[in-house]
C-alpha cells in the first residue's frame, strides 16, 4: 500500500511543482508530470531515510514529495535548456 500511496502523492506533487516552477523547457502532459511527481517523491523518500528523516519503509509527505519534484524539475529543466543551446 505504501507504493501505491506514494504514487497518489507522487502525482499530486508534480501538479503542484509545475505550478510553482513553469518554464519553457520542463516537460508538459499528464504523463510526464506525473512521473515528475512520482520520481521526486521516490526521492524525497529516498534522501529523507538516507538522512534519518523517516525510518525505513515509510515515505515522504507531501511538502518533501513537492520538494523532491521540484529538485528533478530544476535538474531536467538544466539539462534540456544544456541541450536546446548546442
Amino acid at each position: 500500500m505504501g507504493i501505491i500511496w506514494t504514487i497518489i502523492i507522487g502525482f499530486l506533487a508534480g501538479l503542484v511543482a509545475k505550478w510553482i516552477m513553469p518554464g519553457r523547457n520542463e516537460p508538459s502532459g499528464f504523463i510526464l508530470t506525473t512521473i515528475l511527481g512520482i520520481v521526486g517523491a521516490f526521492l524525497a523518500s529516498y534522501l529523507g531515510q538516507a538522512v534519518g528523516w523517516y525510518r525505513a519503509g515509510e515515505g515522504a509527505g507531501f511538502i518533501g514529495a513537492v520538494v523532491g519534484a521540484i529538485i528533478v524539475l530544476a535538474i531536467y529543466g538544466a539539462i534540456a535548456g544544456r541541450r536546446s543551446r548546442a
